[in-house]
């Protein structure tokens, strides 16, 4: 059955891989997946066909025959339960990983994107105010997972998907300054992104952004 996913028509980054289904195509290509997209426009994310998939009417979604999913980490961890490569085989080893899957998303990923919600909103006064409050909230955070990782390539043993989410998460900060303080981080976001899986679906994204627009 083929994997079908759904990803901006019109990336708002440019495609540049900070999109969450950067998630989902770097955890396809890491366990030898093939895939296809089907593109939307903004208008089309919030129509009664998508939001069939999506109840919130974002992306990315993922389709298998009859099986239907949302959620960027519910999606990479079906594959990861689905296909070896992304999750050990020790238990103990395994349910480590499916901790830092969520850790990434649900403790190292909300005051990141706090962050770039301020950025948005810059011209509102409140926000600049908050946007001290909001890089020690990071901070904190990365110096924890700092200590954390310290001279280790991964998280725990070999790369797995809590590694694969962490990335993309951290990767969120690239250009704030704030990743360059935590040297072991920054390298650790830039042994991720120099994976072949990952720097395949990164130009599987971009290509998107930059292919001409069709007649």
């Amino acid at each position: 059955m083929t994997i079908t996913i759904t990803a901006f028509e019109r990336s708002p980054d440019g495609g540049q891989g900070m999109a969450r289904d950067i998630r989902v195509r770097w955890a396809l290509e890491e366990v030898g997946q093939p895939y296809g997209v089907r593109l939307l426009s903004f208008k089309a994310m919030k129509e009664p066909a998508h939001l069939a998939l999506h109840p919130f009417g974002q992306i990315p979604t993922y389709q298998e025959g009859d099986l239907a999913l949302f959620e960027s980490g519910a999606i990479v961890f079906h594959i990861a339960e689905r296909h070896a490569g992304l999750l050990p085989d020790d238990a103990n080893a395994r349910a480590r990983a499916i901790t830092w899957m969520f850790a990434a998303l649900n403790t190292v990923e909300p005051p990141i994107v706090d962050r770039e919600v301020a950025e948005y909103l810059e011209d509102e006064t409140w926000y600049e105010q908050r946007l001290p409050f909001i890089d020690e909230r990071i901070r904190k955070r990365l110096g924890e997972l700092s200590g954390r990782l310290g001279n280790a390539d991964w998280l725990d043993g070999a790369f797995s998907a809590g590694d694969l989410l962490m990335v993309t998460v951290l990767r969120r900060l690239e250009g704030s300054g704030i990743l360059e303080e935590y040297p072991n981080i920054s390298a650790y976001v830039a042994r991720g992104k120099a994976r072949p899986a990952y720097k395949r679906a990164f130009v599987a994204q971009l290509a998107v952004f930059t292919a001409a627009p069709t007649a």
